[in-house]
């Protein structure tokens, strides 16, 4: 069935975070927003992150099969969100523009506009079309600050966000 025949706005009522999730490998650091992340077990705590198979992140993350996330606060600027959203690893170092700290795994994680960060140890990796789906298991989990996270209905409502074109919400920005 194809993209024509299903109802967007359907797909709009599932709930989603906006998140930062950031990747190490040789030296090298990135971050991008993403927003399929969520947590799948208890026992042990393992999470799912789907990342768009070109991302530089993607690449680390592979790479070193380990990622952070950081969970953004709803009032997060959108000029934030579009570096970490809109803007290549590949062309800027976009660690430059933010506070963060390295954690246990290599990963950074990134701090302004964080309500908590994670960092979690890749277990298995499932190509799915243009992303890959990296399941991992957390290893440590941090709360910066109380406040009430980001999310994707927030940030495309009231902030009137769009998603990048290698988002898996991409195709909502037609609705």
């Amino acid at each position: 069935m194809g993209v024509d025949k299903v109802d967007l706005q359907a797909l709009f009522t599932l709930s989603y975070g906006l998140y930062i999730v950031t990747g190490a490998s040789e030296g090298r650091l990135n971050g991008q927003i993403a927003n399929a992340l969520m947590q799948v077990t208890a026992d042990p705590i393992c999470v799912v992150v789907a990342l768009h198979k070109d991302n530089l992140t993607t690449e680390l993350v592979e790479k070193n099969k380990a990622f952070g996330v950081s969970v953004l606060e709803e009032d997060t600027p959108m000029p934030f969100i579009g570096t970490f959203g809109f803007k290549c690893g590949r062309d800027i170092n976009k660690m430059t523009q933010c506070q963060y700290k390295i954690g246990e795994t290599g990963a950074p994680l990134v701090l302004d506009h964080a309500l908590a960060v994670i960092e979690a140890k890749v277990i298995d990796i499932i190509p799915v079309y243009t992303h890959k789906l990296f399941v991992a298991e957390v290893v440590s989990a941090e709360t910066i600050k109380s406040g009430t996270p980001l999310t994707y209905a927030n940030y495309r409502l009231i902030k009137g966000g769009k998603s990048p074109k290698n988002a898996p919400t991409f195709v909502f920005n037609k609705a």
